[in-house]
C-alpha cells in the first residue's frame, strides 16, 4: 500500500523544491549586488519609520496567506488533549528562545570569536535571537501534514501560539537582545509586531470570515491562489537582503557556514527535546509530531522583517535570519522522516 504521508505533496510542485529556489535566490542575489550596488542601494534607502518599504510589501505577502489559513474559532477546543499543546507552549516559549540565545552566545562568543568581529557576532546573535523567539505558524500546517499530525490539533497549536506571539514576541525579544548588550529601539520593535503579526493576524481572521460566507469551497480556492504569491515574496526578499549583503558575502563566504551551525545544532536539538518529552508523555503520534514541528522550525518571515526594522537591510542580523531560510526546508524535511520512521513506536505506545 502507498504511504498516504507521500501521496501528495502540500507544498506543491513549486514549494518542494524550496530549497532549491532559495539557493538560486541567493545566488541571483548577491550576482545582482554585486552588479548593480546603486539600484539595491535606493531600495534600501525607501524607509518609513525605519521600516524599509519595499521589504514590508514582501513580507506582507508572505505572511498575510498564512494568517487567512489560522482559525481563531479553534480556540474553543484548546482543553481538548492538553498535553501537546501545553508541551508547544513550553518550548516555544521558556525554553526555545533562551537555547538559541545560548547557542549563539556559545559559538559567536566562544568558538568563533578569533573568526569575526565583535560587531558582526553581535549583530550574528542579535538575527538569531529573532528566529528563536518566533516559533513557526502556517509552515507547520506542511510539516504537520507530511508526517499525519491531527489537522484540528494542529489548527489549535498554531492559532493558541499566534495570539501569544501578539504579546509575548515584543518584550522576550527586547530582553534577550539587552542581554546580548544590543540597543534595543523599543519603538521600532512594537511597530513591527504590530505591522507584522497584529495587523496581518486580524486582517487574515476579515478575510477568512468573509469567505466562508461563501462557504469552504471558496476558502480553499482562495488560499491555493496565493501559495505561490506568498514563496514568491519569500524569494523577493532572499533576492534584496543578499543582493545588499553581496560585498560582504563575497569578500567572506564561510560567514554563511558560521552562521548554519548553531541554527542547525538549535533545529535537531529542539526536536530531539520535544519529540522526546512527548514519548515520555505518551502523547499520540498525530499529536507529538506537529508539537515538535513547531517547536523547530521559525516564523523566519517575522524575524527578517524585524531585523530588518531594527538593524538594516544591510546588517549581519538581516542575514543571519536569511540562513535560517536557507537551512528551514531541508532540515524539517529531514525531521518529517524522522517522524515517520517512528510512528509505529509512538502509536504502540500510546496504545500500551
Amino acid at each position: 500500500m502507498t504511504d498516504p504521508s507521500v501521496e501528495t505533496n502540500p507544498l506543491g510542485l513549486f514549494g518542494r523544491y524550496l530549497s532549491l529556489w532559495v539557493g538560486l535566490s541567493i545566488v541571483g542575489g548577491v550576482a545582482l549586488g554585486a552588479l548593480f550596488p546603486q539600484a539595491f542601494a535606493l531600495v534600501a534607502q525607501a524607509e518609513f519609520a525605519r521600516v524599509n518599504i519595499v521589504v514590508a510589501i514582501f513580507i506582507w505577502v508572505m505572511i498575510f496567506p498564512m494568517m487567512v489559513q489560522v482559525d481563531l474559532g479553534c480556540l474553543k477546543d484548546v482543553r481538548r488533549r492538553p498535553g501537546g499543546l501545553a508541551l508547544t507552549l513550553v518550548i516555544n516559549w521558556l525554553v526555545k528562545p533562551f537555547t538559541m540565545a545560548a547557542l549563539a552566545w556559545l559559538f559567536f562568543r566562544g568558538l568563533f570569536v578569533d573568526l569575526v568581529s565583535v560587531d558582526d557576532a553581535n549583530q550574528y546573535i542579535a538575527g538569531m535571537i529573532l528566529l528563536g523567539v518566533a516559533p513557526c505558524t502556517a509552515m507547520v500546517f506542511v510539516w504537520s501534514q507530511l508526517s499525519r499530525g491531527d489537522p484540528n490539533y494542529t489548527l489549535v497549536q498554531v492559532s493558541v501560539n499566534d495570539l501569544i506571539m501578539v504579546f509575548a514576541f515584543a518584550p522576550i525579544a527586547g530582553m534577550l537582545l539587552g542581554v546580548s548588550e544590543v540597543i534595543v529601539p523599543w519603538d521600532t520593535l512594537t511597530l513591527s509586531v504590530g505591522l507584522f503579526v497584529v495587523i496581518p493576524l486580524v486582517a487574515g481572521a476579515i478575510t477568512r470570515a468573509l469567505l466562508l460566507r461563501r462557504g469552504e469551497g471558496a476558502l480553499d480556492r482562495f488560499n491555493d491562489r496565493l501559495k505561490p504569491a506568498s514563496i514568491l515574496g519569500l524569494l523577493a526578499t532572499v533576492v534584496l537582503i543578499f543582493g545588499l549583503q553581496a560585498p560582504t558575502i563575497l569578500a567572506r563566504p564561510g560567514v554563511i557556514v558560521l552562521i548554519a551551525a548553531p541554527l542547525l545544532v538549535q533545529s535537531y536539538g529542539i526536536f530531539a527535546i520535544t519529540y522526546g518529552l512527548a514519548w515520555a508523555f505518551r502523547l499520540r503520534h498525530d499529536v507529538a509530531a506537529p508539537a515538535a514541528m513547531i517547536g523547530t522550525s521559525n516564523f523566519f518571515e517575522l524575524a527578517v522583517a524585524v531585523a530588518i526594522s531594527l538593524f538594516g537591510l544591510q546588517s549581519g542580523a538581516a542575514l543571519a535570519t536569511v540562513v535560517g531560510v536557507l537551512i528551514e526546508v531541508p532540515v524539517m524535511l529531514s525531521l518529517v522522516a524522522i517522524a515517520n520512521r517512528s510512528r509505529g513506536a509512538f502509536e504502540a505506545r500510546a496504545a500500551a
